[in-house]
């Protein structure tokens, strides 16, 4: 076999390597020598071009090399019969055998090419489903963005909700509400329980004024005060026109104590209200407290505290026995003396006392009251404004003492706000603070229960309306202590279990009592002494007389008290300096020069008569003060002649 077998094994190579990258190989080869065979056969057929049944049998068979079954047993008579066809379509082909082996090859170019472009074609298939997914996730975003959207723009579109205020819920599944103080009827939400909504709460309305769902309270409106309780929902209330309005208080509001005089947050269009505030203006300038101070606590006083016993507390102790005498207790009380001399303690021991003695009398518990009200401060710039705080302050001592308790008003400096009418000199509001006060202490409305405690160190410019029988009945003058009072002053800030010495302890056979006794008499004797080294200060009369004045003529308990703060401040920095521990007379004698010395530039040489009468020295006018304290330097200033032209307006 020269050229035909060259020929047809080299088509069998070609075969080979083209079914090689086929996917079966045989399946693939056998296919094309069909093909071939049927093209070469002019009837179409099976068959082979000569006719020979031989080459209708191989066709239909195929040969092995190709693919076309399965190889024969050797030895047997069927592989000999399927080389001999296989010769004769060698032979049959002959010359075109390399014609068809060209054209195989490009065939099977072409097979890789559309097999690259169906591999291509399905990498671009799988692009193009991952592509489609994220087409489809975005889209179904933009979907909910778009209903949102649509969502946001029904919103925008959506008519107005109105807002009403809850009356009460109707058996029937509607509710009475107020709308802009128009009682109405409406429906509600079928998700919405009426009944879970409280008097005076706001609710949401849609356009049809249909209950649709539930507020809070509202947080504005105008402050009025309590003026009367008709019930447990309704309080009669007052503006600032003092207009009274009769107003039903909202829910929440029912479950806290209204008192008469409490602010209230009141909306005027739908009269309800909803708030209690803290605090109103009157509480600004009125400290209300229930003391602690006690007679025992004062030092010094012993004929005011009695004064003040007889006069307050025998009527509250014994009323029957003045109903049957007829009289009645004092209305008001004023305090005057220089200031630090106690007044202010005596007001708060008042009512205390007064508070266990009724307590002691009746067996049940009395609180007292004390409203200590701030006499500059009630002032105020607009006109009427100081009368309006008054009398809040005198509704409060009267809502107090409806409780049947003793309640004291103190009004500190109370020249500053009752001054003498017609003294004024670029206002003359006195005339209408003084008339407010009169008519409060003794107008048509009793003050049962409530004692007006005032406190002065000038009285000479209270207005002697206020000052005359039937007011302020009764006069005490608070004094400035003598030796007496001072030891007894003393010894309530210097006591024996404080740490005393041990010399001074020493000095008494250790007896802490005696000891802190003794040293109190030994400061005492120093400080009231009317030695060169006491001298305080020279005055000069209007009639030429001169006088003078020791330390222990301006002494006061807040001045001792004071003293005796020093001598302990310099018993503690010795002993923190790792000095000896505790307090010694020195300590106590050096404060006193020391407090003395601090003083020596209070009185006033300018108007040296209302000085004197600040300080509680009464009589002739004085005209000059000059001090004299010894023992210290000090620097006098000549005064220069200026000639004329030369001066300067300040």
């Amino acid at each position: 076999m020269s050229e035909h077998d060259s020929d047809s094994s080299g088509g069998g190579g070609a075969s080979r390597s083209s079914g090689a990258g086929s996917q079966g190989g045989g399946s693939g080869r056998k296919g094309f020598v069909r093909d071939v065979m049927r093209r070469i056969n002019p009837t179409g057929g099976t068959g082979s071009a000569s006719g020979r049944p031989e080459d209708s049998d191989f066709a239909q068979s195929g040969s092995p090399e190709y693919g076309g079954g399965e190889a024969p047993h050797p030895g047997s008579g069927r592989a000999d019969s399927e080389a001999e066809r296989l010769q004769d379509a060698m032979r049959f082909f002959g010359s075109d055998s390399n014609e068809f082996r060209h054209r195989l090859d490009r065939m099977l170019a072409d097979f890789e090419t559309l097999r690259r472009r169906y591999d291509q074609a399905r990498t671009q298939h799988r692009d193009a489903e991952r592509q489609n997914e994220k087409l489809v996730a975005m889209l179904q975003e933009a979907k909910q963005q778009i209903e949102l959207l649509k969502e946001e723009v029904d919103k925008l579109c959506a008519p107005p909700n109105t807002y009403g205020i809850f009356l009460r819920a109707n058996k029937d599944g509607t509710s009475e509400i107020l709308m802009d103080g128009r009682p109405m009827r409406v429906n509600v939400h079928p998700n919405l329980d009426p009944f879970q909504l409280d008097e005076g709460q706001y609710v949401v309305l849609n356009e049809a004024f249909n209950i649709i769902e539930g507020a809070e309270y509202t947080q504005r409106g105008e402050v009025c005060t309590v003026v009367d309780s008709i019930s447990d929902s309704r309080v009669i209330v007052s503006g600032h026109t003092d207009d009274e309005r009769v107003v039903t208080l909202s829910e929440p509001l029912r479950r806290e104590t209204i008192k008469v005089g409490d602010p209230l947050l009141v909306d005027m269009r739908t009269m309800y209200a909803f708030e209690k505030l803290p605090k109103s203006s009157v509480e600004e300038v009125m400290l209300e407290e229930i003391p602690d101070v006690t007679y025992e606590d004062i030092g010094g006083l012993g004929d005011q505290i009695e004064i003040l016993r007889d006069s307050v507390e025998l009527p509250y102790l014994h009323p029957e026995v003045f109903l049957e005498h007829k009289l009645s207790p004092p209305k008001g009380i004023l305090l005057y003396g220089p200031p630090g001399c106690g007044k202010t303690l005596i007001a708060k021991a008042v009512a205390n006392s007064l508070a266990k003695r009724i307590e002691s009398r009746t067996g049940k518990a009395t609180t007292a009251y004390f409203l200590n009200v701030k006499g500059p401060e009630l002032l105020n710039k607009y006109v009427g404004e100081t009368e309006s705080k008054l009398r809040e302050v005198f509704k409060k001592a009267r809502d107090k003492a409806s409780q049947d308790v003793p309640v004291v008003v103190f009004f500190d400096e109370m020249d500053s706000l009752f001054r003498m009418r017609g003294s004024g000199v670029s206002s003359d509001m006195e005339a209408t603070v003084v008339a407010q006060f009169l008519s409060e202490i003794d107008g048509v409305e009793s003050l049962q229960n409530v004692i007006v405690i005032g406190a002065s160190n000038r009285q000479d410019l209270i207005d002697p309306a206020v000052l005359r029988p039937g007011r302020l009945d009764l006069k005490v003058k608070v004094s400035r202590p003598d030796r007496d009072s001072a030891i007894s002053i003393l010894e309530k800030y210097m006591t024996d279990d404080l740490p005393l010495h041990e010399s001074l302890v020493a000095r008494f056979d250790g007896d802490r009592e005696k000891a802190c006794k003794g040293m109190i008499k030994e400061v005492v004797d120093n400080m009231y002494s009317e030695g060169d080294e006491n001298k305080f200060l020279e005055v000069t009369y209007a009639k030429g007389e001169r006088e003078i004045f020791y330390f222990k003529d301006f002494s006061s308990g807040a001045m001792l008290e004071n003293i005796v703060a020093r001598a302990k401040r310099k018993a503690v920095k010795r002993f923190l300096e790792g000095g000896e521990h505790g307090i010694t007379a020195d300590d106590l004698i050096d404060s006193v020069r020391e407090e003395f010395k601090e003083n020596e530039d209070l009185p006033n040489t300018t108007n040296p008569d209302d000085w004197a009468r600040i300080s509680g020295r009464k009589g002739e006018r004085i005209i000059n003060v000059r001090t004299l304290i010894t023992g210290m330097e000090r620097k006098e200033e000549s005064i220069e002649n200026v000639s004329a032209g030369q001066g300067q307006y300040l």
